[in-house]
């Protein structure tokens, strides 16, 4: 727990910090100590950031680079540090205009609760642009060393996290995962799984005084891992290759998994379907999917798993059923092969 805290009649407000030298980490750290301790802020000095240094010490300033925001002076931005994983809650009242410019070596992931812009566009080195104008439950991630640059007017107000993590860290999993050692830029996916993770971690910093570094450390780790799985998951749109499925194939078969998920399809059924041999069409399904026809349809089940898991209206074993498991054991392998989480603790992490 944490070992410190201010007395009931303090009060402690947060905005930006943008990206800091030394010297103004120490003099920023110094002057949020001194007004904490005052209690009540004076105007004239302005309002001071709140941070957990390490889920510990009260007027801290995160020590990396942040994502500088400009106007400064139309959000309130508070931290928490711990284990390789820093999360920052930004504010921003509406109606306003707001650019966000970050490129540093550290991984960011930008994660929207509420937001709605009538017009601006984000851009991530080396993905193509974007322009979607609903924000909300939509994610961004931007790779170490990459630019990141979003600008958005909106009408109402803007509810957002910025989650930073140490390249080290993801690289590690990523080793024991898929023995990778890098992850592409994405913007404004949908993931509801990671989405809630960076919700979670977010929601820690209203609370921030009842804050455990255990749980805090422990959320960031299954952060991390939830963030690779939906990497792995994504299907890179490539150009039609020579060989594989057209696009009514592709549809036909994609469709008809779908709908059987619960059941393992042979590959001659499939194969029927867009009136090809079982041998050409694997190859075919291969270079038109990225994988076998056989991991692609246990890649479905297990997403429907999780859809259903998150619901929490079935039991673990009423969900390996549903999906086609004839056994909870068989299940829990599949699951914990495909994720890195058994399905009890994928369902704890929501």
């Amino acid at each position: 727990m944490l070992q410190r805290k201010v007395q009931p009649t303090a009060k402690i407000e947060s905005v930006e910090a943008m990206n800091f030298s030394p010297t103004n980490v120490a003099s920023s750290a110094l002057l949020a100590e001194k007004a904490c301790r005052r209690h009540v802020l004076p105007a004239a000095q302005g309002k001071c950031r709140r941070s957990v240094g390490s889920v510990g010490g009260i007027g801290e300033i995160v020590s990396h680079p942040t994502v500088e925001i400009s106007p400064r002076n139309v959000v309130t931005r508070q931290s928490m540090t711990g284990h390789g994983v820093t999360v920052e809650s930004i504010n921003c009242m509406g109606p306003v205009t707001v650019i966000h410019r970050f490129r540093a070596p550290r991984h960011l992931l930008v994660a929207y609760e509420q937001g709605e812009r009538t017009s601006g566009e984000t851009f991530v080195e080396g993905a193509p642009s974007s322009k979607i104008r609903s924000l909300a439950r939509r994610l961004t991630f931007v790779p170490a060393g990459h630019d990141y640059r979003e600008d958005y007017e909106s009408r109402t107000d803007t509810r957002l996290a910025f989650l930073y993590f140490d390249p080290e860290l993801l690289r590690a999993v990523l080793y024991r995962m898929a023995g990778d050692n890098s992850l592409g830029p994405r913007l404004l996916f949908q993931d509801l799984a990671l989405w809630h993770m960076a919700m979670r971690l977010k929601g820690l910093l209203d609370d921030v005084f009842s804050a455990d570094r255990r749980y805090f450390e422990a959320i960031g780790v299954v952060l991390v891992h939830e963030l690779i799985r939906s990497a792995t998951d994504i299907r890179v749109v490539q150009p039609p290759l020579r060989g594989g499925l057209a696009g009514w194939q592709q549809r036909t078969v994609n469709a008809y998994i779908q709908e059987n998920f619960a059941m393992w399809i042979p590959l001659a059924t499939l194969a029927g379907l867009v009136r090809l041999s079982p041998c050409h069409f694997c190859r075919a399904f291969k270079q038109s999917f990225g994988m076998s026809p056989h991991r692609y349809q246990n890649e479905r089940r297990i997403e429907h798993a999780k859809r259903l898991l998150a619901t929490r209206e079935m039991s673990v074993t009423e969900v390996g059923l549903e999906i086609g498991f004839l056994s909870s054991t068989a299940f829990a392998t599949a699951f914990r092969k495909a994720t890195g989480f058994t399905p009890r603790d994928y369902a704890r992490s929501l």
